[in-house]
């Protein structure tokens, strides 16, 4: 268990610095134009991402042989279930956006990255709440 409840502050604190400090800092910094800091988000959530793929096996790995209760294991359901709509729903649309800003295009307002800003929401408070019930 002691596995999981790392590996869970750890995914929790790279989300915490990533998505709500880095992401929305970069585009406040002297010379960062929309297409670079658009760039450089890309670069990062994709890492973040396949780093949280990771983590989230590990998690489940280390509950599994650990003998998960219920509470861990929902939120870890709930995780998985935030993490896939993050890759398979919000990510490819985002991603296909960022690409018509990154040609040159203005394409019209998207609430898009307000999805992906929800379920980051989620995935914080489901890591606390897995977190604190590793803990007890």
């Amino acid at each position: 268990m002691a596995v999981a409840t790392a590996t869970t502050f750890v995914w929790l604190g790279m989300v915490l610095a990533i998505s709500f400090l880095e992401a929305p800092l970069k585009f406040r910094a002297p010379g960062v134009t929309t297409v670079v800091g658009l760039g450089i988000g890309r670069l990062v959530f994709r890492a973040l991402n396949v780093a949280e793929v990771v983590l989230a096996l590990v998690v489940a790995v280390a509950l599994v042989l650990g003998g998960v209760t219920a509470g861990p294991g929902v939120a870890v359901g709930v995780l998985v279930v935030v993490l896939l709509a993050q890759l398979v729903v919000v990510r490819p649309s985002l991603n296909r956006r960022s690409d018509r800003v990154l040609a040159g295009e203005t394409p019209p307002r998207s609430h898009l990255h307000l999805a992906y800003v929800g379920l980051e929401v989620v995935k914080v408070a489901a890591l606390v709440v897995l977190g604190v019930l590793l803990l007890a």
